[in-house]
């Protein structure tokens, strides 16, 4: 397959980089909402809850399964079959008018999910050699641009448009983004055929849903209830038996014995570890600015100007993610990664330390989002520098998925955290200052983690600039 011409292969690295915005855009829309959705759709507070639930889920089972089909099948066909997806969840939950259809409307948006792994393996395919890294580190800091922007601007519209308005201009985006796709990105952007592994897709599926079942559930169930004790413990006896079964498969759904190499294993460790890190500098930071005065810390902000305190951290990330890629290039993935995970414990000692402004806490938060924009960057240029071609997209979905089941064990231990440690302040219950310690230790603990991972990676990992060089000669 031949490379692009530098002026395409922009118009590709533009678009391509937007969807990863639209992908944090399908989880940050919908949190302002959350309050208000149990009176919108007469429904409880727990069974809202299952609108973010429901996307993680389907977002977990769709990214290994739709990475896989994307390098056998084609990669631009994957990314059409996922927006596709997003797009009729959409205008389903935004015409629905019911929980059930809202429900199903996001449950569908979660097959944006796989986006980000498809795009990462077509930029691979088609970009100069030299451009891969700058590329693929866009659409990593696309990705908290979308996340910084989603909870302000789904404030506004919430407030000015009613609350469809958050799914039409979802809908909107991805079709826009499907459009451009269809124009720009070859059909021939693929892999090789082969036999779908359909039974290790189901197996992975029903492990994926009961780990993350349990885990997400586990603060409103409690740890000890029948329903979490027999999700996880599903979750492990199915992923027993998907191990040896997929060790055996000609052509498996993932190939461990790919995932097991050194710098791919322990890229992935690293990444569970700062996938569940980088979640307490979103989930703490617009909820500690938004707690009363009268707690001693907290600072009363309205949600839509707590949110706009995130916006600085997004716009930090699009700086920073090139050039970490160019940080990459010079001097490996190891030392990016490295440097990453050893930032994000001192920012998050940090943001243990200093909170007594909203300016601190907005400054321990870019912090954070640097360490994590190098991470993000550099994460996928390690994979790539250890996978063949036919495996770009699998990998690095493989590395998305354990992002994402690292996201979802904070999202439970901040629950926990902060129904644990209360305080009482006019008569009313809120989150301890302590909860909010301790949740930045554990953060910054498990980076520490990341950083150890880090330090045992090949010392002269390939960047991606040889990644793409490799690339060249499985092709040949």
């Amino acid at each position: 397959m031949g490379r692009t011409t530098p002026a395409s292969g922009t118009t590709i690295t533009t678009l391509l980089s937007l969807a990863g915005l639209v992908v944090a855009l399908q989880t940050t829309l919908v949190i302002p909402l959350l309050p208000d959705f149990p009176e919108i759709l007469d429904v409880s507070a727990g069974a809202a809850t299952w609108l973010v639930t429901i996307t993680l889920l389907t977002g977990a089972v769709a990214t290994p399964i739709v990475s896989r089909s994307a390098d056998m099948f084609g990669k631009r066909r994957m990314m059409v079959l996922s927006l596709a997806m997003m797009v009729v969840g959409s205008l389903i939950a935004a015409l629905g008018g019911s929980y059930i259809a809202v429900l199903v409307g996001r449950a569908l948006q979660g097959f944006s999910s796989a986006l980000i792994p498809v795009a990462m393996a077509v930029l691979r395919d088609l970009l100069p050699r030299e451009k891969v890294a700058g590329a693929v580190a866009l659409t990593s800091a696309t990705m908290g641009i979308g996340g910084a922007l989603g909870l302000p601007a789904a404030g506004i519209l919430y407030d000015t448009l009613g609350w469809a308005s958050v799914f039409y201009v979802s809908a909107a985006a991805g079709v826009l983004l499907l459009v451009g796709i269809l124009v720009t990105v070859p059909a021939g952007a693929s892999g090789t055929r082969g036999r779908f592994d359909l039974v290790g897709a189901v197996l992975l599926s029903l492990a994926l849903v009961a780990l993350l079942l349990g885990i997400s559930k586990g603060p409103v169930w409690g740890w000890s209830s029948p329903q979490t004790l027999v999700s996880l413990g599903a979750a492990a006896v199915v992923l027993a038996i998907w191990v040896p079964y997929e060790l055996r498969v000609p052509i498996p759904m993932v190939d461990l014995r790919v995932s097991s190499r050194r710098p791919v294993l322990l890229t992935n460790i690293a990444g569970l570890f700062v996938g569940f890190a980088a979640y307490a500098n979103t989930l703490s930071t617009t909820q500690q600015l938004q707690l009363p005065e009268i707690t001693g810390f907290g600072f009363g902000l309205s949600a839509a100007t707590a949110g706009l305190c995130m916006v600085p951290g997004g716009l930090t990330m699009l700086v920073v993610s090139p050039l970490s890629a160019r940080m990459t290039a010079r001097f490996g993935g190891r030392t990016t990664l490295l440097a990453a995970g050893l930032l994000m414990t001192v920012a998050y000692g940090f943001r243990m330390t200093f909170d007594d402004t909203v300016a601190l806490i907005v400054i321990g938060s870019v912090l954070v989002s640097i360490g994590n924009a190098m991470a993000f960057a550099t994460m996928p240029a390690l994979i790539m520098g250890a996978v063949p071609l036919s495996e770009t997209a699998a990998a690095n979905g493989l590395n998305s998925l354990l992002r994402t089941i690292g996201s979802s064990s904070m999202s439970a231990v901040v629950a926990a955290l902060v129904a644990g440690l209360t305080m009482e302040a006019a008569g009313t219950v809120f989150p301890a200052h302590s909860a909010f310690v301790a949740m930045f230790g554990i953060a910054g603990a498990a980076t520490f983690s990341a950083s150890l991972a880090a330090m045992f990676l090949p010392r002269h990992q390939p960047s991606t600039t040889r990644v793409a060089g490799a690339s060249v000669e499985a092709k040949a």
